[in-house]
């Protein structure tokens, strides 16, 4: 199960709980626990998809309380804490999500996730660069790993990691509209658009693609285009009206804030 968090167009992995591990010094648990358990992570990734992240961290700390060994409940919180903005107290759950897990992916991705939204990009990759380690054939990793190489202003290795995202999972749409809007900033602006359109085609209710198409559109002077890609992109998602969300929080690339700066002060 996938997250799409605001903070950018990075994925956070939902880590299933499954049966928690035991230690030694700890009381067995009987069924009776490992039900509520259950019941209580079924309460949380509900809450979760009806966007209500604090009801859903709520949950994930009942659990820990109760499974205090159960890494995936670690990395889940964190999750739930990251929707929210609490950075670094997810960063504090990923560690011990690493710590029970050392060599399970999700939570050096999620943590990955989080380190990119503190600017800190260079960790960010070394998390990502490890996810590869333990799994060369990571999607996600390269998608995210290309996120914070755009971070660093390094759009070439990024294109690099989103195709090489899109080629392991040629139906990651995620991936095809970072390729794409990095195409764009990199001057390939033509193969950019040809691209959005494709995936737009294929995914019609992708916001992001429309609210870039909407940009593209509109410094090419073609504003019947782009007023149509806007209907669609601000109907599926408002915030694209707002460029300070585009610019800081969806990190879109300088010359497509620009381009949609210039359409929506014409709105």
């Amino acid at each position: 199960m996938l997250k799409l968090i605001g903070i950018f167009l990075s994925l956070l992995i939902v880590f299933g709980w499954g049966t928690p591990v035991i230690a030694q010094s700890q009381a067995p648990i009987t069924q009776e626990q490992l039900k509520q358990g259950d019941e209580w992570a079924n309460q949380a990734f509900a809450a979760t998809n009806q966007g209500d992240f604090a009801t859903a961290e709520t949950y994930w700390t009942k659990i820990i309380e109760q499974f205090p060994t159960n890494a995936g409940a670690w990395s889940n919180r964190g999750n739930s804490r990251v929707s929210q903005n609490k950075l670094q107290e997810a960063l504090a759950d990923y560690n011990k999500a690493i710590e029970l897990a050392p060599n399970v992916t999700d939570p050096y991705l999620n943590r990955g996730a989080a380190l990119e939204g503190l600017g800190k990009w260079d960790d960010a990759i070394a998390d990502y660069n490890h996810v590869l380690e333990l799994d060369p054939n990571d999607a996600m990793a390269y998608n995210n790993r290309g996120n914070a190489k755009t971070g660093l202003g390094k759009w070439e290795d990024a294109i690099a990691d989103y195709k090489k995202s899109n080629e392991i999972a040629p139906n990651f749409a995620f991936a095809r509209a970072n390729y794409a809007l990095a195409l764009y900033e990199t001057g390939q602006k033509e193969q950019a658009i040809r691209e959005m359109r494709n995936i737009a085609r294929k995914y019609s209710n992708f916001a992001d693609v429309r609210a870039a198409l909407t940009a593209a559109y509109w410094v090419n002077g073609e504003q019947g285009e782009a007023e149509s890609n806007w209907v669609a992109a601000y109907g599926l998602d408002s915030r694209y009206k707002d460029i300070d969300w585009v610019k800081n929080i969806r990190r879109w690339p300088p010359s497509l804030v620009t381009a949609l700066d210039k359409f929506l002060k014409i709105q």
